[in-house]
């Protein structure tokens, strides 16, 4: 039973980190040429444009959830050692990336979107977007290898459990 929960916690990390990767490369290539495409102007329509719903609105809980299924797959294949260090390394991306967000994002969404020019010069505003971009780069980064890590780590686990499985079957015989 401890076995087959481990599997699915690893699973559901890799398939939470999926959606994260696939979530930051829709915004990386879609939605922020078309916000950061003629600053201060863009910035003001895309507020219109996401009154409803923003990045803001899907990434904070999805991360959540992300940290919380790489804890618990953590904890759930601790004892796997080919699988523990890729699971580990999956969750310290994450875990940098969520940092990043808050200590560096956050602060410029407000400065960008909140403020606006209505507060700040046109300069700082597009200073402040090509802050933006460098530290969401390098969120792009933690994701894609965050979700190699937990890729890797779900084969591993996948692996030894199918081993096991084999072992097990060939010593009852």
């Amino acid at each position: 039973m401890y076995k087959k929960v481990g599997y699915y916690s690893v699973l559901s990390h890799l398939w939470i980190q999926w959606i994260i990767l696939g979530g930051i490369l829709l915004n990386t290539f879609m939605v922020y040429p078309n916000i950061f495409h003629n600053v201060p102007e863009t910035l003001e329509s895309s507020m219109d444009w996401m009154q409803v719903a923003s990045p803001h609105t899907y990434f904070p809980p999805l991360g959540f959830v992300s940290i919380l299924t790489g804890v618990l797959a953590g904890i759930f294949v601790w004892k796997v050692k080919p699988a523990r260090k890729w699971v580990l390394f999956s969750l310290m991306a994450i875990i940098l990336e969520g940092a990043a967000s808050i200590l560096f994002e956050w602060p410029r969404n407000e400065i960008m979107f909140m403020e606006g020019a209505d507060v700040h010069s046109v300069e700082f505003l597009k200073q402040t977007v090509k802050e933006f971009k460098i530290v969401h780069w390098f969120r792009v980064m933690c994701n894609i290898f965050g979700s190699l890590f937990i890729f890797v780590g779900f084969i591993k686990f996948d692996r030894f459990m199918t081993a096991e499985k084999y072992t097990h079957r060939e010593n009852r015989k």
